[in-house]
C-alpha cells in the first residue's frame, strides 16, 4: 500500500530528445507529455546509427531514473570501399572499433597509419588512401654496403636494414643498421667503413680493450717476457689496411746465436739453441790465458758481456784511472797484473751508478761507474725500540750515517749504524733481550764439503771456523740470535758480469750471490720497477727497464693534422698525420716519441695543380677547370696545318705540370691539281701511357718517352688484369694496354629470391675476381629450375650468371 502511494509521486518523464533520433509519430505524441513511469514508446534512428539491439528502431522506457536506454541510437560506421586501396566485402562496425586498411603501394592513410576508427563523425582517418612520398633504393648507394632487403620501393616511415660488406662495419662498429623513409628522402646515408677485429697474439698480449678498428687505426702489442717479434723487438704495433692487419702479431722465443769463439777457446755446454738466461762457461786450452769474462749469458739484446779470447801473453795495467767524485779503496800500485780487480767508492753525498768494480783486461781497464750527486735527504732518524741514537745534526744527506746503541740487558742484532742512501735509512738493526738470544743449530756441511761438527748447538756470537776440501784457507761464519752469518758453506755462488744494460758499462767483473750493482739510464730515460740488479743463485735478478721520457703534444704542420690526439704520449708513441685536401704526405706520416721527442715530422705538399700553363700555337681540348687533382692529364691540340711534336697531354703531378706539348708547321707543295701535305716526321718519342680504368702505372707518368720505353700496369685490388701488364713505345705510339676486368660481388639479395647458396660454406665470400668460378646449390626444400651446368658459373668481368630453384 506504501509503495502505491509513494509511486504516485514519482517525477514523470517529459519529451525524450534523442540524439541522432527521434520518437515515431512523434508530432501524435507531443501533446500527451510528460508521461507517468512505465510508458514505452517506439523511435528510429538517423542515417549510420543504430539502436542497441542493432535496428533502426527501438523503444524507449520512462523509469524513475529517467529514459532507458541513456543512449538511445549508436554510432555504425559501414566498411564497403576504399578509395586507392584493398576491401573484400562490405562489413559494419560499432563506435570506438578499429579496422585495419591495406592501401595499394605508394599509398597511405592520411595520419601515416595503417588503421582507421568509428567514431560520432564516422571514420577517423577517413576511408581513403591518398599519394605518399616513396623512397627508391636507387636514391641510396651505400659505399661497401648494401641494403638487406628485397623492395625497390619503400614507403614514408619504413625502416629498412642495411649490411655491410665483409670486413666492412658501420661507424659505430656493427655489421649492419637501418635507416628510414622520411618525408625528405632517406634519413641518413649510411657508411660502412673498414674494419679489422681485434687479431688473436701469439706470445703476446695489447692493453687495448676495442673489439674493432677503422682503417687507419694502429694497435699496439707487447711480447711475453722471453719473447720477440720478427723485427727482434719486444713491442711493435700493426695497422688495419685495405686487406686486414699489416701482419700476424706473432712473438718468437728469443734466442741467442752460437757465438764465434777463437779456435783455442771451449765452451760448455754446447748446444744448438741458446735460449734468454742460458749460461755459457769458457776455459782456454792448455797453456793459454783468457781474456774477459769465464761466462756469459743469454739476454734478449744477445750474449754479455763479450765473448773472451785466448791469448799465449798478456799485458798488466798501469795506475787506475781517477774517478770523478770518488776514489779506488784500495793503495794505488804502478803496476797491475792481468784480471787484477779494483774496488771504488763514491765521496759523500754522491751514489755510485755501474758496477763499483774494474778490471785489468790484457793492459786495459774496464769502464768505470759514475758518481751521480744525490739531492735527496733522508727526515728523521728512525726509533729504535729498546736502543737510542748517537747524538746527530740533520739534514741528512746520502751516505750519512747514524749509530746506535742498545738499553742494558739488551744485545743488538745487525749493523750497528743505518745510512741515509738516495731518501732513504737503511734496515734498523735490533734490540733483543740479552736472556733471550738464541742459540745456532750446527752447520749442516755435506761430506764433500767439511767434516760435521762435533757440538749441536752455538751460543750468541759465537765464531764457527771450517775449512773446505781442496781448500787451505779457513771460512767463517758467526752465531747472530739463532742464524749464522753467512750461511756456512762451501758452494760460491757467483754472477758473470753484469750486463751493459743501457748505460753501456761494460765490465768482465764477477760478483758473488748477493752483491748489487745500481742501474744507470741513457739521457733522457727514466728507469722503472728496481734501480738494482741483484746477483742471486748465479743470476742476475730483477733487471729494470729505462724508458724514454714522454712527449709534449706533437708539433703542428701546415696544412695538416694529427689523425688522434691523445691525452698523453709516453715514449715509443707514434702519431699519424692527415693532410688537407689537394695536399699529400712528403715523407713518412708517422713521427715517434723518442726520450722526450718527436721524430721530424712530414710536409704536406700541394697536390693539386691551378693555372694550366699556355703553350705557343697549342690549344686546349675541352673546357679549362679552376684546380686539377694529382695524376690529371689535359690535352692539347695543334691549329691545321701543324703537327704536336711529342705528346699532346701534360700531367698533373704532385701541384706540378709535367708535359710541353709542341706544334710543328707542315711543308705546303703545290702541284697543278692538288695540294700535297709533307709533315715533319717525330722523333718516334711517346708522351705519357694511356690511363686505364681500374688500374695505375706502377711508376709516375713522363712528359716523354724515349723509343723502346716501357712501363707496368696494376689493376687495383679484385680486379683481374687480362692482357699484357707491360706496354713499349714503337714508332711514338705505345702497345695496347691491358684491361682491368671487374670482380663479381655476388649478391645475398638475388640468392635468396632464387632460393639458393654458396656451395662451400667453408669458403663462403661475397666477391670474386673475373675468372673465378663460383658454385651453388639449392636451399633445403628446394630443387632446381635451370640446367645442372648454370650451378657451376664463372666470373667475367663482373657479371655472374644466377641458377634458380623452386619449391619442391
Amino acid at each position: 500500500m506504501y509503495n502505491q502511494r509513494s509511486e504516485k509521486f514519482l517525477k514523470p518523464c517529459d519529451f525524450p530528445e534523442i540524439k541522432h533520433g527521434r520518437l515515431y509519430s512523434e508530432e501524435r505524441y507531443r501533446p500527451y507529455f510528460p508521461v507517468p513511469i512505465g510508458q514505452r514508446f517506439t523511435y528510429e534512428c538517423d542515417n549510420n546509427f543504430v539502436s542497441p539491439s542493432k535496428s533502426y528502431w527501438g523503444y524507449i522506457y520512462c523509469t524513475k531514473d529517467g529514459w532507458l536506454p541513456e543512449v538511445p541510437c549508436i554510432r555504425q560506421c559501414i566498411f564497403n570501399y576504399v578509395e586507392y586501396g584493398y576491401y573484400s566485402r562490405e562489413t559494419r562496425h560499432s563506435l570506438h572499433e578499429s579496422v585495419k586498411v591495406d592501401c595499394y603501394p605508394g599509398y597511405s592513410l592520411s595520419n601515416g597509419q595503417n588503421t582507421v576508427t568509428c567514431t560520432e563523425n564516422g571514420w577517423s582517418p577517413p576511408l581513403k588512401c591518398i599519394r605518399i612520398k616513396t623512397c627508391s633504393k636507387n636514391d641510396i648507394e651505400i659505399k661497401n654496403g648494401f641494403l638487406s632487403e628485397s623492395d625497390f620501393i619503400y614507403n614514408l616511415n619504413k625502416v629498412t636494414q642495411y649490411k655491410c660488406k665483409p670486413g666492412y662495419v658501420t661507424e659505430d662498429g656493427n655489421t649492419s643498421g637501418s635507416i628510414t623513409c622520411l618525408q625528405d628522402g632517406w634519413s641518413a646515408q649510411p657508411s660502412c667503413v673498414k674494419s679489422c677485429d681485434m687479431p688473436a697474439f701469439e706470445n703476446a698480449k695489447t692493453k687495448s680493450n676495442a673489439t674493432w678498428f677503422k682503417l687507419n687505426d694502429k694497435l699496439d702489442y707487447e711480447c711475453n717476457v722471453g719473447f720477440e717479434n720478427r723485427f727482434r723487438r719486444a713491442k711493435g704495433f700493426i695497422v688495419c689496411q685495405d686487406k686486414g692487419w699489416s701482419h700476424i702479431p706473432t712473438c718468437y722465443e728469443r734466442e741467442c746465436r752460437i757465438p764465434k769463439m777463437g779456435k783455442f777457446l771451449m765452451a760448455d755446454p754446447k748446444k744448438d739453441r741458446y735460449k734468454v738466461g742460458d749460461l755459457l762457461k769458457f776455459s782456454c786450452r792448455s797453456g793459454l790465458t783468457r781474456v774477459g769474462p769465464d761466462s756469459v749469458q743469454c739476454y734478449h739484446f744477445g750474449w754479455s758481456p763479450d765473448i773472451p779470447i785466448c791469448k799465449d801473453e798478456v799485458q798488466s795495467c798501469g795506475p787506475p784511472p781517477p774517478l770523478f767524485n770518488g776514489e779506488v779503496k784500495e793503495t794505488k800500485k804502478e803496476e797491475y797484473g792481468h784480471n787484477v780487480v779494483l774496488e771504488y767508492n763514491c765521496n759523500p753525498r754522491f751514489l755510485m751508478k755501474g758496477p763499483n768494480k774494474i778490471q785489468c783486461v790484457d793492459g786495459t781497464w774496464t769502464t768505470l761507474p759514475k758518481c751521480i750527486e744525490e739531492e735527496r735527504t733522508c727526515g728523521a732518524i728512525p726509533e729504535l725500540d729498546h736502543g737510542f741514537a748517537q747524538p746527530s745534526d740533520p739534514p741528512y744527506h746520502h751516505g750519512d750515517s747514524v749509530e746506535f746503541n742498545c738499553t742494558e740487558t739488551f744485545t743488538m742484532i745487525g749493523d750497528r749504524s743505518i745510512t741515509c742512501i738516495s731518501g732513504m735509512w737503511t734496515q734498523l738493526p735490533l734490540c733483543v733481550a740479552t736472556d733471550q738470544l738464541e742459540k745456532c743449530q750446527a752447520p749442516r756441511l755435506t761430506a764433500n764439503e767439511a767434516n760435521q761438527s762435533d757440538k749441536n748447538e752455538y751460543d750468541h756470537n759465537f765464531n764457527f771456523s771450517y775449512p773446505c776440501r781442496g781448500k787451505l784457507e779457513q771460512k767463517h761464519s758467526i752465531c747472530v740470535n739463532g742464524r749464522w752469518d753467512p750461511e756456512p758453506t762451501c758452494t760460491i755462488q757467483s754472477c758473470h758480469p753484469p750486463p751493459p744494460l743501457f748505460n753501456d758499462m761494460k765490465t768482465t767483473v764477477k760478483y758473488q750471490d748477493g752483491e748489487k750493482v745500481s742501474v744507470l739510464c741513457k739521457e733522457n730515460y727514466l728507469i722503472k720497477e728496481a734501480e738494482e740488479i741483484v746477483c742471486k743463485n748465479g743470476r742476475w735478478q730483477s733487471i729494470p727497464r729505462c724508458v724514454g721520457l714522454p712527449c709534449e703534444p706533437p708539433p703542428s704542420i701546415p696544412n695538416g693534422v694529427v689523425s688522434h690526439e691523445l691525452d698523453s704520449y709516453p715514449y715509443g708513441q707514434e702519431i699519424i698525420y692527415n693532410c688537407s685536401e689537394g695536399f699529400g704526405i712528403d715523407g713518412p706520416a708517422f713521427i715517434k716519441c723518442l726520450g722526450g721527442k718527436w721524430s721530424s715530422p712530414p710536409e704536406c705538399i700541394r697536390t693539386d695543380c691551378f693555372n694550366l700553363p699556355n703553350f705557343d700555337d697549342a690549344m686546349l681540348l675541352g673546357e679549362r677547370k679552376e684546380s686539377y687533382k694529382s695524376g690529371d692529364q689535359v690535352t692539347y691540340r695543334c691549329p691545321k696545318f701543324y703537327q704536336v711534336d711529342g705528346s699532346n697531354t701534360i700531367t698533373c703531378i704532385n701541384g706540378k705540370w709535367i708535359g710541353k706539348p709542341m706544334c710543328k708547321g707542315t711543308l705546303m707543295c703545290k702541284g697543278r691539281r692538288s695540294y700535297f701535305l709533307i709533315f715533319h716526321y717525330s722523333s718516334g718519342k711517346c708522351g705519357p701511357p694511356p690511363p686505364i680504368d681500374n688500374g695505375d702505372l706502377t711508376s709516375f707518368p713522363l712528359a716523354v718517352y724515349p723509343m723502346s720505353s716501357s712501363v707496368e700496369y696494376q689493376c687495383q685490388s679484385l680486379y683481374q688484369l687480362e692482357g699484357s701488364k707491360t706496354v713499349t713505345c714503337r714508332n711514338g705510339k705505345w702497345s695496347n694496354p691491358p684491361k682491368c676486368l671487374h670482380a663479381c660481388v655476388i649478391s645475398e639479395e638475388i640468392m635468396e629470391r632464387y632460393h639458393i647458396t654458396l656451395r662451400w660454406k667453408e669458403h663462403q665470400k661475397l666477391y670474386s675476381s673475373s675468372g673465378d668460378t663460383v658454385e651453388f646449390v639449392c636451399k633445403y626444400g628446394y630443387s632446381p629450375s635451370t640446367q645442372p651446368q648454370s650451378f657451376r658459373t664463372r666470373c667475367i668481368d663482373g657479371h655472374l650468371e644466377y641458377p634458380a630453384c623452386v619449391k619442391r
